[in-house]
């Protein structure tokens, strides 16, 4: 079992239930469905697995549903970090129980005035809590959504103080002077990029690869990135179909219902309000696949 996440990883979307449950049937299927098109693992529960809306026990069962489906436990990821540590202590012994190793983890993101030993605090508080060395902890920088960054300091200093239970870093800032300053504080870090336009060039720089949301939707585009091939300005345009909509969650959904066919797929957790159609979306990135498959 890998001692990081390194790859094409996708931070998948949740699909619900009628009853705003999660689906634990057509979130199996569509990681397998994403395993056929050549990714590596998924991330439950992440940023654009609406995680935030999730507790532990919806998490947990959603795991365990993914192990009885035939997923591999090596091929997942959970999306953890609370503003309680205690629950991301309690998500990350279950998960750990169940045969995964990976957990990425914000910062607890309601107070903002927080320092970089406080945060530093926050994870050793977790790491300590959980004491187990199977853990591969990546850590979760995307500030613009959680409120908190991981300071340098403190990724490099968790590195230094835990060694390989800190495995890796994702960087969803979108700025990759941040990921270079990664790179140059925790070398050993595997440093994963959620930006797809960066993909490329971070991979180049000694970046891990990719957890990213896009490729719920075009994974062929993102492979490509992966690849080096010179896809960049198509990727930025497939990404602006969905960020430059009122909300990317909602978006993305919209998009998947339209690829399958799929209306369920359209559910989305409050505050969140659904898309009542994405097929003209569908069309727009269409274009911008279809010579990448092809």
């Amino acid at each position: 079992m890998s001692e990081a996440i390194r790859g094409f990883w996708v931070a998948s979307a949740t699909p619900l239930a009628a009853d705003g449950g999660v689906d634990h049937a057509r979130l199996a299927g569509h990681a397998q469905q994403l395993f056929g098109k050549g990714v590596d693992g998924v991330v439950l529960f992440g940023t654009t697995g609406e995680g935030a809306s999730f507790n532990v026990a919806e998490r947990v069962a959603a795991l365990e549903a993914m192990l009885k489906a035939g997923v591999a436990a090596e091929r997942i990821a959970i999306g953890g970090g609370f503003p309680a540590i205690s629950d991301s202590i309690a998500l990350t012994r279950a998960a750990l129980g169940l045969g995964l190793r990976h957990v990425l983890l914000l910062p607890p993101y309601f107070d903002r005035s927080v320092t970089a030993e406080g945060i530093e605090d926050a994870f050793a508080a977790v790491l300590d809590g959980v004491a187990d060395d199977r853990l591969r902890a990546t850590l979760y920088h995307i500030p613009q959504v959680s409120g908190v960054a991981i300071p340098t300091v403190a990724a490099a200093n968790l590195r230094k103080r835990y060694g390989k239970l800190v495995a890796g870093l994702k960087d969803s800032s979108g700025d990759f002077k941040q990921f270079q300053a990664f790179r140059a504080a925790a070398p050993e870090l595997a440093i994963t990029v959620g930006n797809e336009t960066d993909i490329a060039r971070a991979i180049a720089a000694g970046g891990a690869g990719t957890i990213c949301g896009m490729a719920n939707i075009a994974p062929a585009l993102v492979k490509a990135m992966i690849d080096g091939k010179d896809v960049e300005a198509r990727m930025q345009a497939a990404v602006d179909i969905v960020v430059k909509s009122p909300s990317f969650l909602a978006t993305l959904k919209a998009i998947l219902a339209a690829q399958t066919g799929d209306a369920a797929w359209l559910r989305v957790r409050p505050p969140l309000r659904a898309l009542s159609d994405g097929r003209a979306l569908k069309l727009k990135l269409d274009e911008l696949i279809s010579p990448v498959a092809a």
